[in-house]
């Protein structure tokens, strides 16, 4: 019989940080070893250099730093043996790698062999795929090395079985969306009783640019029963022991952390989407303009999750057609929360402009150029706190909004980050509520009534949109899922609306160009996922 105490390292590396990554695994495997005995630590794909690193690694520097990194690993001293990722140059090609560190000595590669190219990937553009199975003996037990998305194919899986593997170690850096979780559990589940071998699974935490990485590690028997489980949004060293006996190899339950329902796990990547972005990017904090609507609301609420009251400073800024109401709602959240809040009027500002403009405008009637202003005027107070407090602008714009147009360039659009870029209209008001049942910090007011941009008097969404519930599950079914208009309309929504709808989604590419980065959590987000030309004759009809 022979054990393996093995520990899964879901840590949170930063990209291009070789330096303080390494020195993050070196941590990790000493506080493994003291806390758990740990023989074995396992750390996600790319470790090194951390993912993705996107053209990081067309830079030429990028081997000498990674061999600099596995030379402080070799000389470490490390009480235990280590299975981490980094890119490496073979013969000038470079190979997404997992290396295998015991007693100092780099004992064996792998290479991956499936690169995936779709939705936020695109491997191929750096990587050459690997040809070869790995299988190690790590004491006594014949150890598949697999990486990402190599799970999600049959064929790495059935050649480690081929060649003798009992157990399957796969690292991995896979971003969230809505029903990820599952979906990778029902996967090594399955591939777990195709190969006859329990599948550890150690995935990255952690924020980067729009992608949110959401840990949740966990391993299955070879039958596809879940062993151990991390908890999701957080690092974790989670250990599992590993026993053979007879040549079987089986797994030890340990602790196994309840998966999250979905508006609290979609909820946990977007403050943990914004505390990353905000911090590994060196701001001293936030400031965002709140409006006293349903989308600034949730934002604040994010924000102060994510950083603290301290670092968040509320902005309203009225204009003749703002509310009371809204201004009392305003008021009330930034109370509750307890953030740094201002009131700034943009009337005189406003009024500035207007007379500036006062000849260009002459005979002219009003329209949307002036509600525009108004959201400019917005704009250039908020990016003026931010550039002397440095205090970076969280934006508020939806994706129903940003899929549409339905905001304004340079003005409410201005900002670093937008936690609800990738959050249609109907899910925000589904994740107020859900904020509110852990502490009541958004406004009842805030969340049931008709929402507006108060650029006009007496103007709601409705009048320029349509409601929110169709609208939504249109774009659904138009960017998330890419029918087409003829089909949308099949699927029994009125025609005039659905090609409304997609004319000013496909218009509005331009918009989204220049729109600021946010939380991904679908998968379709705009962004990475999906890349239209902005001048194009494609007509969406059919």
């Amino acid at each position: 019989m022979s054990t393996l105490q093995l520990v899964l390292a879901q840590i949170n590396s930063l990209v291009g940080d070789i330096p303080g990554n390494t020195e993050r695994v070196i941590d990790s495997a000493r506080e493994a070893y003291r806390k758990h005995g740990a023989d074995l630590v396992v750390f996600p794909e790319l470790t090194l250099c951390g993912y993705p690193p996107e053209d990081l690694l067309l830079r030429p520097s990028m081997q000498r730093r990674i061999d600099a990194a596995l030379a402080q690993l070799k000389a470490a001293e490390l009480p235990c043996a280590v299975l981490i990722g980094y890119p490496r140059v073979v013969a000038g090609a470079v190979f997404n790698m997992a290396g295998l560190l015991v007693d100092g000595e780099l004992v064996v590669e792998y290479a991956k062999q499936k690169l995936p190219n779709y939705q936020v990937f695109d491997e191929l553009r750096y990587f050459v795929a690997g040809d070869k199975p790995c299988v190690v003996d790590i004491a006594g037990i014949p150890t598949a090395i697999t990486i990402c998305e190599d799970i999600w194919h049959p064929q790495p899986v059935a050649q480690a079985a081929a060649a003798g593997a009992k157990l399957m170690l796969n690292i991995n850096a896979s971003p969230f969306h809505r029903g990820k979780a599952q979906e990778r559990l029902e996967l090594l589940g399955a591939q777990a009783r195709a190969g006859n071998m329990p599948i550890v699974y150690v995935n990255w935490v952690g924020g980067q640019d729009e992608l949110v990485f959401d840990g949740g590690s966990f391993a299955v028997d070879s039958q596809g029963k879940l062993a151990v489980r991390a908890p999701e949004f957080t690092e974790q060293l989670l250990p599992l022991q590993v026993e053979q006996k007879g040549g079987a190899v089986t797994l030890h339950s340990g602790a196994i952390t309840p998966a999250q329902e979905d508006l609290a796990s979609v909820y946990q990547a977007l403050v943990l989407g914004v505390r990353d972005y905000v911090n590994k990017n060196g701001f001293n904090g936030v400031v965002l303009g709140l409006s006293g609507g349903i989308d600034s609301a949730l934002t604040l609420a994010i924000a102060v999750d994510a950083l603290g009251k301290e670092r968040v400073e509320a902005v309203m800024m009225p204009f003749r057609y703002t509310s009371e109401l809204s201004r009392n709602d305003a008021a009330d959240q930034a109370e509750r929360l307890g953030v740094n809040y201002r009131v700034i009027s943009i009337e005189p500002i406003f009024d500035a402009f207007m007379a500036a403009l006062a000849s260009e405008f002459e005979g002219m009637a009003r329209d949307t150029t002036e509600e525009n202003l108004q959201a400019r005027s917005r704009g250039v107070l908020l990016m003026a706190i931010s550039n002397k407090k440095g205090a970076m602008v969280l934006t508020t714009g939806n994706k129903s909004e940003m899929a549409v147009g339905y905001a304004t360039l340079y003005g409410d659009m201005v900002g670093g980050y937008n936690a609800l870029k990738d959050v249609p209209k109907t899910l925000v008001y589904a994740l107020s509520r859900y904020r509110n049942t852990l502490s009541e910090v958004i406004p009842e007011t805030v969340i049931t009534r008709p929402p507006s941009a108060e650029l006009a008097p007496d103007q709601v969404d409705s009048d320029s949109l349509p409601d929110y519930d169709v609208l939504d599950q249109i774009l659904n079914l138009y960017v998330d899922q890419d029918m087409s208009a003829a089909d949308i309309v099949a699927a029994g929504f009125e025609r005039e609306v659905v090609e409304r709808v997609v004319r000013l989604v496909d218009r509005n590419e331009y918009k989204r160009r220049q729109s600021a980065v946010g939380v991904r959590i679908s998968r379709r987000g705009f962004g990475r996922d999906r890349r239209y030309p902005i001048t194009n004759g494609w007509k969406a009809g059919e």
